[in-house]
């Protein structure tokens, strides 16, 4: 048996795969986020050790005995956060999330810089890791003062479980302290942030050991002690991993809290200036490049929670059969965007309304906002040198078919439904596990899932979409709010 631990923004859930690769069970525990002031966005990390221990009871009860079985443990998770340590490992403040955008300002200072384009690949987003940790140096001093080490979010969970600070590469990809092409910490890009190699985690690739679980856990989850844990992965890898996405050539669209278009790419392909991220994949010297939007499930759950009404309920309204855009456009930019705009100050809108625009326009043109920011990603990626064929649909959105029919369409590409299963970041977690704990070929254990179905553009709607994705963008700068 083989356990993935994914450690998300809403929740942790605990997978469970047999050595055959099939899923065995699985057992969740829920996260809240909170928000003390506009654009923060912060979690305590002691929440993560409460969620993480109820998902693991979970499945221990539902599969009793099971557990014992499990020979590696894998770790997937929310990327950028800054968990700040003191020299005795304790927490210094709630951790600073990766949808967190106080830093801007910092992080606007450290991308002048042209070492850090140079050296990651990547733009320095102001919800990536080191500004953040400027941020923390310039407005609680105290604080930071005292910090030993920072750790990504996984990785805190890592150090419960083995007593080691220790994070791989695809994480570790988007603190913007990484020289991406060469696969290590840059000590200039540290230093440019007040810190040293001291107090950032050891490295290893996704697939080797990072840790052995501490015996007090196991026993109290009826596992053995010393189990291998894997480096693991940051979610996106982690859930590329469990596609099968890590050849050149393969894509996903993933519909979750935030949404992203992931490609994996056989060499380094930076290129900042389009705004799309270039990381490290999980698996040694492989890379991948990905668009990001920050609100994409997000967007649809804010109507949800504006409106009374569940987000199924919602997307029922439209029916089966995909719709030309009535003319109201939706901007999905509710707390900032990264790709290609970069702006943290950016907020949401609706244009076009008028008395007739009932409930289900306003869900139609929420759908069809977030499947033109992929449009904008997808765009980007081509100038970033990476062209798709096709993409496979994963995330709690893609259950949409509508929303998969405009992304579809916007996108002028098919997208693949895998078969029946949960191929997300936790799968991708445990498939790493197996191969930390059993040496097992990387490419022959991350396979990519069947196709359940496929949904082509629609043909006749072609136009139409490619009309309302110039009026969509066409409004991007101009909703700035005047205190941006």
């Amino acid at each position: 048996m083989y356990l993935g631990l994914d450690l998300g923004t809403s929740g942790v859930k605990a997978l469970l795969i047999d050595a055959g690769q099939s899923i065995i069970g699985s057992g969740h525990a829920s996260l809240d986020v909170s928000r003390p002031h506009p654009g923060w966005s912060e979690q305590n990390p002691a929440d993560w050790i409460r969620a993480c221990g109820e998902a693991i009871a979970e499945l221990k009860v539902s599969h009793p005995g099971q557990l014992a079985a499990v020979k590696g443990i894998g770790l997937s998770g929310q990327m950028h956060g800054a968990t700040l340590l003191d020299a005795g490992d304790q927490v210094l403040r709630p951790c600073i999330l990766w949808n967190d955008t106080r830093s801007h300002a910092e992080a606007a200072k450290l991308d002048a810089d042209p070492r850090f384009r140079k050296l990651t690949g990547n733009i320095v987003f102001p919800g990536f890791t080191a500004p953040k940790l400027v941020w923390v140096r310039n407005n609680e001093p105290d604080i930071f003062a005292k910090l030993a080490k920072v750790l990504l979010p996984k990785d805190f969970l890592r150090l419960w479980l083995t007593g080691e600070h220790i994070s791989e590469m695809s994480d570790s990809a988007g603190t913007s302290w990484l020289d991406v092409g060469k696969r290590d910490w840059s000590t200039d890009l540290l230093s440019a942030t007040s810190l040293d190699e001291g107090q950032v985690p050891s490295l290893v690739e996704g697939t080797e050991k990072a840790g052995a679980l501490r015996s007090e856990l196991a026993s109290k989850w009826g596992m053995q002690a010393g189990i291998p844990i894997a480096g693991g992965a940051g979610d996106n890898a982690a859930s590329a991993c469990g596609m099968g996405t890590v050849a050149a050539g393969q894509a996903f669209v993933s519909l979750g809290t935030s949404g992203v278009l992931f490609a994996a790419n056989a060499s380094y392909l930076p290129n900042p200036e389009s705004a799309v991220h270039t990381f490290c994949h999980a698996l040694p010297d492989t890379w991948h490049q990905m668009g990001v939007i920050l609100s994409a499930t997000d967007s649809l759950n804010w109507l949800s929670e504006i409106s009374g009404k569940g987000a199924g309920e919602l997307t029922a309204e439209l029916g089966d059969t995909l719709k030309a855009p009535t003319g109201v456009s939706f901007l999905p930019y509710l707390s900032g965007e990264r790709t290609p705009h970069n702006d943290s100050a950016i907020r949401g809108s609706f244009t076009g309304l008028a008395h007739e625009s009932s409930r289900a326009v306003l869900t139609q043109a929420v759908l069809e906002g977030v499947a033109f920011a992929f449009r904008d990603s997808l765009e980007a990626l081509a100038k970033a040198g990476t062209t798709l064929t096709r993409v496979t649909a994963i995330g709690g959105g893609s259950r949409s078919h509508y929303w998969l029919k405009a992304i579809a369409t916007a996108l002028g590409l098919p997208v693949d439904i895998p078969a029946d299963g949960d191929f997300g970041a936790a799968f991708g977690a445990a498939r790493l596990g197996l191969i930390a704990a059993t040496g097992a070929e990387p490419l022959r254990v991350c396979t990519a899932p069947a196709t359940d179905a496929t949904i082509e553009p629609v043909a006749t709607l072609s136009n139409a979409y490619a009309d309302a994705y110039q009026r969509y963008r066409l409004l991007y700068p101009a909703i700035k709010p005047a205190t941006a």
